[in-house]
């Protein structure tokens, strides 16, 4: 299957926001009952104030995955330093797994902060979420544990990281 990772259009917003709470509530990241999941829903608002890619089927057109990329230092970035460029929400639907999305839309996050001209990338991950924590270590990040945080009580994240 050819992937063609680009901006979210406006009609693929929907769509991506309910992937996306597919992906973290479906997988049991996050309960159907969090705060969290508004915000994982609001496509929209991530593409108007960070970047939102989209992986895209494209003999079909059909969106496959998104993920968020934003820029240390502002409102979408929870671990970068203004020098780092960050991934928020990576998720691909459940029919799309094991396509390549997911690596591709990766990929293309690192391929943005090099067009940026930032030093690196450094991103939150849950310690369940293994699929995703194989797909950074294939693409050459690593844990970096002395940058490991809690958003609230009872949620403890995993940071990985890459310099350039």
């Amino acid at each position: 299957m050819d992937i063609v990772i680009r901006p979210a259009r406006a009609e693929e917003l929907e769509e991506a926001g309910r992937i996306t709470v597919e992906a973290f509530v479906g997988d049991g990241f996050t309960s159907p009952d969090s705060a969290y999941v508004q915000r994982l829903r609001d496509a929209a608002t991530r593409a108007a104030e960070a970047e939102l890619l989209v992986a895209v089927d494209a003999a079909h057109g059909t969106v496959l995955g998104c993920v968020t990329f934003a820029v240390g230092g502002t409102e979408w970035a929870d671990i970068a330093t203004p020098e780092e460029g960050e991934i928020r929400m990576l998720a691909t639907a459940a029919a799309a797994r094991g396509r390549g999305a997911g690596e591709a839309l990766v990929r293309a996050a690192l391929a943005r902060s090099r067009e940026l001209g930032l030093a690196g990338m450094a991103f939150s991950t849950q310690p369940e979420m293994t699929t995703a924590h194989r797909i950074y270590e294939r693409v050459g990040f690593r844990r970096t544990p002395e940058r490991d945080w809690s958003p609230v009580p009872g949620i403890d994240l995993m940071v990985y990281s890459m310099a350039f």
